[in-house]
């Protein structure tokens, strides 16, 4: 071990939204909430020995492109991946790259997203473009839905109205064929295939069983990786878990620990359907204390190798989740929901159960983990590091923070916000403009726009300069 480079290892769940963390009883009164009775002992501890951010925000609320700015260290504007309908640039400097420049082993397990729209992730997880990004160790699998899709999309070119049977499906990834081995990917497919169109309300547990579920193999996956990265080298390891992201498929045991929990209701939400959104929350509740534990089999692992001490532990998501606030479901959205993610941080000369409001964006990572490294990037032009925040030498570190998202050349949604803590900015599709006040209103229920024309023109200025 190279002692003045601490390990790098990343917990990076999909559709974690930020306010759904164990935070404070005082946390969750100035964002308006009641306190959620959340089991994420892992996450408490790292939170008691760390930094944990309760306002850090996406660069961009959907997956590719929230994953293209982190590698990148750049803004959606710049991060070339404008959707999950994009590839990210092979030929874009990486910050995996990088840390392989300056001698670490570079690792990934789970769903990384960079090559999303291909559909193909090699029976083991490795096609050469990874390589050619700076990976030396990776297992990439497929997301929740993108298995599925990979069929379907397949069969759809060639016959619009082929029906897809789960005897047509042949694994473009490693999950779906450790699962064939097992005899159990009919079984998985035929699951899921009831799934589509009933994604919001379908919460009945999935018939795997325990190892077979997806996150418990990217945690297995995770510790044999760790175990195969060279003990003369710093290494890196992101683990990108596909929960909490829908469909919610947990466990048997998974729903009955969590039937009976008592959840609030959806933020201005659907009241005819309100019993079936709380049985979504128990299940969400229920992918994160699974995520939580996997993380602890991880963090035990790195402690009896006798590399914690020297190993910056993060965790944070790429992007939020509704849960049916407002009546919707998934991210894309502007909103706190979508666009608010977790962040916690641990390490040596880390500050300890310090809470900090500082305005950080997920590109930010990308510069404070090369800084621990001692390694620049000058392409990571929008990134900037928080590292004297962490070892608390420093409280502020943006003025404002900025997050996007353009599908307008699919036909689809197109905004951009802008905040400066106090207040947020949204414009959507270049004409409708919403201020909130973030302090009274932080469910960002009243436009006050109208009354707050000198603070639009201000935050107008510095969004589109």
């Amino acid at each position: 071990m190279i002692e003045d480079k601490p390990n790098i290892l990343i917990f990076f769940p999909d559709q974690h939204r930020g306010d759904w963390m164990p935070y404070t009883r005082d946390v969750f009164k100035r964002l308006g909430m009641q306190e959620l009775p959340l089991r994420m002992p892992n996450i408490k501890k790292m939170m008691k020995n760390g930094v944990s951010f309760t306002n850090a925000i996406t660069s961009s609320p959907l997956c590719a492109p929230a994953r293209a700015c982190l590698a990148a260290g750049l803004r959606y504007k710049n991060c070339k991946v404008k959707g999950n309908h994009e590839n990210f640039p092979i030929d874009q400097k990486v910050y995996y790259s990088i840390l392989k420049e300056h001698e670490y082993s570079v690792g990934s397990v789970g769903k990384l997203d960079l090559h999303k729209p291909s559909l193909y992730w090699g029976l083991n997880g490795w096609i050469p473009d990874l390589e050619m990004l700076g990976f030396t160790h990776v297992i990439d699998c497929e997301g929740k839905w993108d298995a599925i899709l990979s069929v379907i999309m397949e069969n759809d070119d060639k016959e619009k109205k082929k029906r897809v049977k789960p005897k047509d499906f042949k694994p473009k990834g490693p999950y779906l064929k450790y699962l064939q081995e097992n005899d159990l990917l009919i079984t998985h497919v035929k699951d899921f295939l009831k799934r589509f169109g009933k994604r919001n309300f379908n919460t009945e547990p999935t018939p795997l069983p325990e190892d077979a579920y997806c996150d418990n193999w990217i945690g297995r996956k995770a510790i044999e990786m760790l175990r195969r990265f060279p003990e003369d080298k710093p290494w890196h390891l992101v683990v990108n878990f596909t929960g909490p992201h829908d469909p919610w498929d947990v466990t048997k045991r998974m729903k009955k620990a969590w039937e009976h929990v008592s959840f609030p209701a959806p933020h201005a939400g659907n009241e005819e359907t309100v019993d079936d959104e709380i049985k979504v929350r128990q299940n969400y509740a229920a992918m994160l204390e699974n995520i939580d534990r996997n993380i602890g089999l991880i963090l035990e692992e790195v402690k009896k190798a006798g590399q914690l001490s020297n190993t910056i532990v993060i965790y944070t998501s790429d992007h939020g989740e509704m849960l049916g606030d407002f009546k919707r479901y998934g991210k894309t959205r502007p909103e706190r929901g979508s666009v608010k993610i977790p962040l916690v941080i641990t390490g040596p000369n880390i500050e300890k159960g310090k809470y900090s409001d500082a305005l950080v964006e997920l590109q930010d990572l990308t510069k404070t983990i090369l800084d621990y490294a001692g390694a620049e990037m000058r392409e990571a032009r929008d990134s900037l590091s928080f590292r004297k925040i962490l070892e608390g030498t420093e409280k502020d570190h943006r003025e404002c923070q900025i997050s996007a998202l353009d599908l307008s050349d699919i036909g689809s949604i197109k905004w951009k916000m802008i905040s400066n803590g106090k207040y947020k900015l949204i414009i959507e599709n270049s004409e409708n403009i919403r201020l909130h006040d973030m302090e009274v209103d932080p469910w960002e229920d009243h436009n006050i726009a109208e009354k707050r024309p000198s603070v639009v023109a201000e935050l107008l200025k510095k969004l589109n300069c």
